[in-house]
Formats: structure tokens, sequence, C-alpha cells
């Protein structure tokens, strides 16, 4: 596949493409754990928040906000930090303090004002109401975790965006997850352009995306915005 040259629709994963869920969360994890004299490291903190929500989402749907909290308890335990579950709710109550990246708005803006905009996000609606405050935007389409009652890399986000559009012509899907999104993209030949913040290695086994970029704005030149 490649990028279309007559695009009409953009959409976006939520966290890591336009939210900065890694500092929000490794805040979040900070706060609460300094409550108990414990100290918890970023490096330490995101890989294993990655592998034990991956884990957590493969099994039966339920909303995000308990995802969070079995993902604290998780964690908790495999750090060895003495969390009562009880407390665990800090996590999904931290998610409306997520900050947008500096790029976000101003480059959501410009493509906003040229094409239709749709959200596909891993989350609750609640929870997503709470991250939009910090996104100042009407969005021609969301879709979420809840709505289809699925997480992705499984393909309900991706199959329901499509039916609401219409059809995949002129769609054009930014990603920063290549597990989550570039991934189901690929699969289904939804054109994609993986936003990798962190310079990740694909493996040998692994298909290139479309289009690859190191940030927001790039991704937007790739569709005629500047």
């Amino acid at each position: 596949m490649a990028i279309p040259k007559q695009v009409s629709f953009v959409t976006f994963d939520v966290y890591g493409t336009l939210i900065d869920w890694e500092t929000g969360a490794y805040e979040a994890f900070q706060a609460e754990a300094e409550r108990d004299g414990f100290t918890i490291e970023r490096e330490e903190l995101i890989p294993l928040f990655y592998e034990v929500q991956k884990q957590i989402q493969a099994g039966s749907y339920e909303l995000y906000a308990e995802v969070l909290r079995r993902t604290a308890v998780q964690i908790a335990k495999d750090l060895g930090w003495p969390l009562e579950p009880s407390r665990s709710g800090f996590l999904p109550e931290s998610v409306q303090r997520w900050p947008p990246f500096k790029e976000t708005i101003p480059t959501l803006q410009k493509i906003a004002k040229k094409y239709r905009i749709g959200l596909i996000s891993n989350i609750d609606d609640k929870l997503l109401g709470q991250t939009r405050r910090h996104i100042p935007l009407d969005f021609d389409l969301v879709v979420t975790a809840q709505q289809v009652r699925s997480y992705k890399p499984d393909p309900a986000h991706f199959i329901e965006c499509e039916r609401r559009i219409g059809g995949k012509k002129g769609w054009v899907h930014i990603a920063a997850s290549y597990y989550y999104d570039v991934e189901p993209c690929l699969k289904r030949k939804i054109p994609v352009i993986w936003v990798n913040r962190n310079k990740e290695q694909l493996e040998g086994s692994q298909k290139k995306p479309d289009a690859e970029v190191p940030n927001l704005r790039e991704a937007a030149k790739l569709i005629d915005v500047t």
C-alpha cells in the first residue's frame, strides 16, 4: 500500500500519538509510590506497563479504567511495592492529566482544516472524554474499545471505522504503536503512517509501514499539510 494521493479522512490513535501517556503514567506511579517511600524508575516502569497491559487486554473485554487498575496492581507486585489494591484507582484517575505532545494541537488544527478527522483508541468513553478537554477540536468520528468491546490489535476498531467512513478510499491512519495500530492496518490494507517517536527497530519478520516519521509534524507533511 501507499499513502493515497487523494486523502479525505485522517484517523489517529490517541495515547502515544497525540497524548504523552508515558510521562502521564510515570508521574502517576511516581506520586503514588512516594506516599510509601518507594521509588520507581521510568526506564523500568514503561516497558513493564506495556507488557502487563498487553496481557490484560488479551483477555475478555473490560472497561479500560479497570484494565488500568489491574495494571497498577500487577506492576506494584512485580516491583515489590506493597500497594493495596484499593488504591489502584490512582492510575485511571490520572488519565485526565496525561499531557498532549507539544506539536499535537497546532498540527491537528492544520489537518482538520483540510480533512475530516477521527480518533481510534483503546480506551473507554469516559476517560477519552477527559482527555479530549486537552484537544479543543471537533472530530468527525470516534471509535473506542468500549464501543466495539475489544482491544486493538484485534481488528474490530478498524472494521467499525471503515463501516462509518463508508470504505477505505482516501483514508489514512496515523499511529505511534506498531503492535496496536500499524500491524492491524497492514493486515487490512489500510494506509498507515507510523509515528516512531521512540526510534524502534523492526525485526526481520515485521512488515514496514507505508511511511515512518519521528513525530506528528512530519506525518502531516506526508498528507500535504504544512
